[in-house]
Protein backbone atom coordinates (compact mmCIF):
# COMPACT_ATOMS: atom_id res chain seq x y z
CA UNK A 1 0.00 0.00 0.00
CA UNK A 2 1.69 3.44 -0.95
CA UNK A 3 1.60 6.78 1.15
CA UNK A 4 -1.69 7.21 -0.98
CA UNK A 5 -3.18 3.95 1.09
CA UNK A 6 -3.30 5.94 4.32
CA UNK A 7 -6.04 8.16 3.81
CA UNK A 8 -9.21 7.84 6.06
CA UNK A 9 -7.53 5.21 7.92
CA UNK A 10 -7.84 5.19 11.15
CA UNK A 11 -4.34 5.26 13.75
CA UNK A 12 -4.31 4.61 17.51
CA UNK A 13 -0.91 5.98 18.60
CA UNK A 14 -0.22 5.61 22.41
CA UNK A 15 2.65 8.16 23.74
CA UNK A 16 1.06 10.37 21.19
CA UNK A 17 2.34 13.60 23.33
CA UNK A 18 5.80 13.66 21.94
CA UNK A 19 8.69 11.93 20.37
CA UNK A 20 7.52 9.67 17.86
CA UNK A 21 4.18 9.08 18.91
CA UNK A 22 3.65 12.93 18.07
CA UNK A 23 5.30 12.96 14.40
CA UNK A 24 3.36 10.03 14.09
CA UNK A 25 0.37 11.81 14.53
CA UNK A 26 1.56 14.85 12.79
CA UNK A 27 2.23 12.52 9.35
CA UNK A 28 -1.33 10.79 9.86
CA UNK A 29 -2.61 13.93 9.30
CA UNK A 30 -1.09 14.78 6.75
CA UNK A 31 -1.92 11.34 5.09
CA UNK A 32 -5.68 12.30 5.91
CA UNK A 33 -6.14 9.76 8.74
CA UNK A 34 -8.11 10.04 11.76
CA UNK A 35 -6.07 9.13 14.77
CA UNK A 36 -6.77 8.21 18.06
CA UNK A 37 -4.10 10.15 20.42
CA UNK A 38 -3.24 8.08 23.95
CA UNK A 39 -0.81 9.38 26.50
CA UNK A 40 -0.67 9.41 30.54
CA UNK A 41 0.40 12.54 30.82
CA UNK A 42 -2.47 15.32 29.94
CA UNK A 43 -1.27 18.43 28.95
CA UNK A 44 0.87 16.74 26.38
CA UNK A 45 -2.03 14.96 25.30
CA UNK A 46 -4.03 18.03 25.00
CA UNK A 47 -1.85 20.42 23.36
CA UNK A 48 -1.48 17.18 20.78
CA UNK A 49 -4.64 16.82 20.11
CA UNK A 50 -5.63 20.45 19.46
CA UNK A 51 -2.83 20.80 17.01
CA UNK A 52 -3.62 17.65 15.08
CA UNK A 53 -7.73 18.28 14.98
CA UNK A 54 -5.94 21.98 14.11
CA UNK A 55 -5.14 20.10 10.77
CA UNK A 56 -8.93 18.99 9.90
CA UNK A 57 -8.04 15.30 10.98
CA UNK A 58 -10.92 13.53 12.98
CA UNK A 59 -8.88 12.54 16.67
CA UNK A 60 -10.21 11.12 19.71
CA UNK A 61 -7.60 11.93 22.24
CA UNK A 62 -7.35 10.07 25.62
CA UNK A 63 -5.48 9.63 28.65
CA UNK A 64 -4.78 6.46 29.33
CA UNK A 65 -2.15 4.76 31.54
CA UNK A 66 -1.03 1.40 28.71
CA UNK A 67 0.12 -0.65 31.88
CA UNK A 68 -3.54 -0.99 32.78
CA UNK A 69 -5.84 -3.65 31.03
CA UNK A 70 -8.75 -2.48 31.95
CA UNK A 71 -7.69 1.34 30.65
CA UNK A 72 -6.52 -0.25 27.64
CA UNK A 73 -9.91 -2.47 27.53
CA UNK A 74 -12.02 0.81 27.44
CA UNK A 75 -9.66 2.54 24.98
CA UNK A 76 -10.06 -0.35 22.51
CA UNK A 77 -14.00 0.22 22.76
CA UNK A 78 -14.07 3.97 22.36
CA UNK A 79 -11.98 3.35 18.89
CA UNK A 80 -14.10 0.73 17.62
CA UNK A 81 -17.69 2.80 18.73
CA UNK A 82 -15.85 5.97 16.94
CA UNK A 83 -14.05 4.86 13.92
CA UNK A 84 -14.40 0.90 13.70
CA UNK A 85 -11.56 -1.19 13.57
CA UNK A 86 -8.12 0.70 12.93
CA UNK A 87 -5.70 0.04 10.58
CA UNK A 88 -2.84 0.73 12.07
CA UNK A 89 -1.98 0.54 15.84
CA UNK A 90 1.46 1.99 17.11
CA UNK A 91 2.33 0.41 20.66
CA UNK A 92 4.61 3.28 21.23
CA UNK A 93 4.41 4.39 24.73
CA UNK A 94 7.83 3.36 26.62
CA UNK A 95 9.90 4.79 29.67
CA UNK A 96 13.53 4.98 30.60
CA UNK A 97 15.44 3.90 33.23
CA UNK A 98 19.34 3.13 34.16
CA UNK A 99 21.73 2.28 36.69
CA UNK A 100 23.56 -1.33 37.98
CA UNK A 101 20.62 -4.50 37.35
CA UNK A 102 20.76 -5.00 40.83
CA UNK A 103 20.11 -1.39 42.11
CA UNK A 104 17.23 -1.52 40.19
CA UNK A 105 14.05 -1.50 42.92
CA UNK A 106 11.29 -3.71 42.74
CA UNK A 107 9.32 -1.07 42.04
CA UNK A 108 11.67 0.08 38.86
CA UNK A 109 10.59 -3.16 37.44
CA UNK A 110 7.25 -3.22 37.63
CA UNK A 111 7.06 0.54 36.28
CA UNK A 112 9.19 -0.44 33.29
CA UNK A 113 7.74 -3.25 32.41
CA UNK A 114 4.54 -1.99 33.22
CA UNK A 115 4.55 0.58 30.41
CA UNK A 116 7.10 -0.98 28.03
CA UNK A 117 6.22 -4.52 28.01
CA UNK A 118 2.57 -4.80 29.24
CA UNK A 119 1.71 -1.50 27.62
CA UNK A 120 2.48 -3.35 24.09
CA UNK A 121 0.96 -6.45 25.15
CA UNK A 122 -1.96 -4.97 26.00
CA UNK A 123 -2.51 -3.09 22.65
CA UNK A 124 -1.98 -6.24 20.92
CA UNK A 125 -4.30 -8.09 22.79
CA UNK A 126 -6.92 -5.00 22.59
CA UNK A 127 -6.28 -4.49 18.37
CA UNK A 128 -4.93 -7.33 17.02
CA UNK A 129 -8.82 -9.69 17.21
CA UNK A 130 -10.83 -6.10 16.26
CA UNK A 131 -8.33 -6.11 13.07
CA UNK A 132 -8.75 -9.93 12.24
CA UNK A 133 -12.56 -9.13 12.04
CA UNK A 134 -12.54 -6.38 10.00
CA UNK A 135 -9.96 -8.42 7.99
CA UNK A 136 -12.54 -11.27 7.82
CA UNK A 137 -15.48 -9.41 6.82
CA UNK A 138 -13.94 -7.05 3.99
CA UNK A 139 -11.26 -8.25 1.69
CA UNK A 140 -9.70 -5.32 1.30
CA UNK A 141 -9.13 -4.16 4.40
CA UNK A 142 -5.49 -3.91 5.71
CA UNK A 143 -4.36 -3.73 9.03
CA UNK A 144 -0.62 -3.53 10.52
CA UNK A 145 0.87 -3.30 14.08
CA UNK A 146 3.95 -1.24 15.05
CA UNK A 147 5.80 -2.10 17.71
CA UNK A 148 8.21 0.36 19.74
CA UNK A 149 11.82 -1.48 20.82
CA UNK A 150 15.06 0.09 21.04
CA UNK A 151 18.44 -0.86 19.50
CA UNK A 152 18.65 -1.80 23.29
CA UNK A 153 16.17 -4.82 22.86
CA UNK A 154 18.81 -6.28 20.14
CA UNK A 155 21.93 -5.27 22.66
CA UNK A 156 22.44 -5.33 26.13
CA UNK A 157 24.23 -2.08 27.11
CA UNK A 158 25.38 -1.76 30.39
CA UNK A 159 23.95 0.39 33.52
CA UNK A 160 20.66 -0.23 31.38
CA UNK A 161 19.39 -3.48 32.50
CA UNK A 162 15.71 -3.08 33.27
CA UNK A 163 15.39 -1.02 30.00
CA UNK A 164 17.00 -4.09 28.11
CA UNK A 165 15.39 -6.62 29.58
CA UNK A 166 11.77 -4.74 28.75
CA UNK A 167 12.75 -3.85 25.04
CA UNK A 168 14.00 -7.42 24.40
CA UNK A 169 11.05 -8.54 25.24
CA UNK A 170 9.34 -6.23 22.94
CA UNK A 171 11.80 -7.64 20.21
CA UNK A 172 10.60 -11.28 20.89
CA UNK A 173 6.81 -10.31 21.24
CA UNK A 174 6.84 -8.27 18.03
CA UNK A 175 8.38 -11.21 15.67
CA UNK A 176 6.04 -13.84 17.79
CA UNK A 177 3.39 -11.63 16.38
CA UNK A 178 4.80 -11.13 13.00
CA UNK A 179 4.88 -15.03 12.44
CA UNK A 180 1.44 -15.99 14.61
CA UNK A 181 0.20 -13.10 12.34
CA UNK A 182 1.16 -14.79 9.02
CA UNK A 183 -0.54 -17.80 10.23
CA UNK A 184 -4.02 -16.45 10.01
CA UNK A 185 -3.95 -14.07 7.96
CA UNK A 186 -2.35 -12.20 4.78
CA UNK A 187 -4.09 -8.81 5.58
CA UNK A 188 -2.70 -7.80 9.22
CA UNK A 189 1.13 -7.55 10.08
CA UNK A 190 3.54 -6.37 11.97
CA UNK A 191 6.57 -4.52 12.47
CA UNK A 192 9.21 -3.37 15.28
CA UNK A 193 11.13 -0.12 15.69
CA UNK A 194 14.33 -0.09 16.61
CA UNK A 195 15.86 3.18 17.76
CA UNK A 196 18.94 3.87 18.41
CA UNK A 197 19.27 7.74 20.49
CA UNK A 198 17.23 10.04 18.85
CA UNK A 199 15.86 13.38 20.56
CA UNK A 200 12.46 12.39 22.26
CA UNK A 201 11.15 12.80 25.81
CA UNK A 202 12.44 9.30 26.76
CA UNK A 203 15.43 10.73 29.31
CA UNK A 204 12.67 12.60 31.12
CA UNK A 205 10.39 9.84 31.49
CA UNK A 206 10.38 10.14 35.39
CA UNK A 207 8.27 12.81 34.94
CA UNK A 208 5.25 10.38 34.72
CA UNK A 209 5.73 7.93 37.05
CA UNK A 210 2.93 6.79 39.14
CA UNK A 211 3.18 7.38 42.69
CA UNK A 212 2.39 3.40 43.48
CA UNK A 213 6.24 3.59 41.46
CA UNK A 214 8.05 5.52 43.40
CA UNK A 215 10.19 4.49 46.47
CA UNK A 216 9.31 7.17 49.42
CA UNK A 217 12.76 7.85 50.74
CA UNK A 218 14.98 6.52 48.14
CA UNK A 219 16.81 8.74 46.09
CA UNK A 220 18.72 7.59 42.80
CA UNK A 221 22.06 5.11 43.27
CA UNK A 222 25.05 6.53 41.88
CA UNK A 223 25.08 3.79 39.30
CA UNK A 224 21.37 5.71 38.02
CA UNK A 225 22.54 8.98 38.05
CA UNK A 226 25.67 8.09 35.92
CA UNK A 227 22.77 6.31 33.64
CA UNK A 228 21.10 9.48 33.70
CA UNK A 229 23.82 11.67 32.35
CA UNK A 230 24.89 9.43 29.78
CA UNK A 231 21.42 8.63 28.34
CA UNK A 232 20.47 12.29 28.61
CA UNK A 233 24.26 13.52 26.51
CA UNK A 234 23.46 10.25 24.13
CA UNK A 235 19.86 11.36 23.41
CA UNK A 236 20.45 15.37 22.88
CA UNK A 237 23.32 14.54 20.91
CA UNK A 238 20.95 13.08 18.18
CA UNK A 239 21.88 13.68 14.64
CA UNK A 240 18.53 11.35 13.62
CA UNK A 241 15.04 13.22 14.25
CA UNK A 242 11.51 11.46 16.03
CA UNK A 243 10.49 13.11 12.67
CA UNK A 244 12.88 11.46 9.99
CA UNK A 245 11.95 8.26 12.43
CA UNK A 246 7.62 8.54 11.90
CA UNK A 247 8.75 8.72 8.06
CA UNK A 248 10.73 5.54 8.07
CA UNK A 249 7.98 3.78 10.37
CA UNK A 250 4.93 4.95 7.58
CA UNK A 251 7.79 3.70 4.77
CA UNK A 252 7.92 -0.18 6.23
CA UNK A 253 4.42 -0.13 6.95
CA UNK A 254 3.30 0.82 3.26
CA UNK A 255 5.90 -1.69 2.48
CA UNK A 256 5.19 -4.15 5.30
CA UNK A 257 8.74 -4.35 6.29
CA UNK A 258 9.36 -5.62 10.05
CA UNK A 259 12.57 -4.73 11.05
CA UNK A 260 12.19 -0.70 11.57
CA UNK A 261 16.20 1.23 11.80
CA UNK A 262 17.11 4.81 13.21
CA UNK A 263 20.61 4.29 12.65
CA UNK A 264 21.24 0.88 10.64
CA UNK A 265 24.80 1.65 11.71
CA UNK A 266 24.53 0.49 14.96
CA UNK A 267 23.58 -3.17 13.60
CA UNK A 268 27.31 -3.88 13.37
CA UNK A 269 27.15 -4.10 17.26
CA UNK A 270 24.03 -6.85 16.99
CA UNK A 271 25.89 -8.78 14.45
CA UNK A 272 28.91 -8.89 16.71
CA UNK A 273 26.60 -9.77 19.62
CA UNK A 274 25.23 -12.76 17.45
CA UNK A 275 28.39 -13.67 16.60
CA UNK A 276 29.34 -14.00 20.26
CA UNK A 277 25.98 -15.87 20.64
CA UNK A 278 27.23 -18.45 18.03
CA UNK A 279 30.48 -19.03 18.32
CA UNK A 280 29.83 -19.13 22.55
CA UNK A 281 32.19 -16.29 22.93
CA UNK A 282 31.65 -14.26 26.31
CA UNK A 283 29.83 -10.87 25.39
CA UNK A 284 31.72 -8.27 23.46
CA UNK A 285 30.93 -4.57 25.07
CA UNK A 286 28.00 -3.02 22.77
CA UNK A 287 30.00 -0.18 22.47
CA UNK A 288 33.49 -1.80 21.38
CA UNK A 289 32.96 0.98 18.47
CA UNK A 290 32.50 4.02 20.98
CA UNK A 291 35.05 2.82 23.65
CA UNK A 292 35.45 6.11 25.10
CA UNK A 293 31.64 5.21 26.68
CA UNK A 294 32.63 2.18 28.74
CA UNK A 295 36.00 3.64 29.64
CA UNK A 296 33.87 6.67 31.00
CA UNK A 297 31.37 4.49 32.59
CA UNK A 298 33.89 2.28 34.49
CA UNK A 299 35.70 5.24 35.87
CA UNK A 300 32.70 7.20 36.87
CA UNK A 301 31.23 3.56 38.84
CA UNK A 302 35.19 2.66 40.63
CA UNK A 303 35.72 6.35 41.91
CA UNK A 304 36.06 6.59 45.03
CA UNK A 305 32.95 8.19 47.18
Amino acid sequence: MGMQGFNKQTAVLTGAGSGFGLECARLGARLGMNLVLVDVQQDALDRAADEIAATGAQVLARRVDVSKAAEMEALGAAVLERFGAPHLVFNNAGVGAGGLIWETSVKDWEWVLGVNLMGVVHGVRVFTPMMLAAAARDPLYRGHIVNTASMAGLLNPPNMGVYNVSKHAVVSLSETLYQDLALVSDQVSASVLCPFFVPTGISRSDRNRPAEFREADTRPTRSQLIGQAMIDKAVGSGKVTAADVAQRVFDAVAVRQFYVYSHPKALRSVQTRMEDIVQARNPTDPFADKPEIGAELKLALRAAD
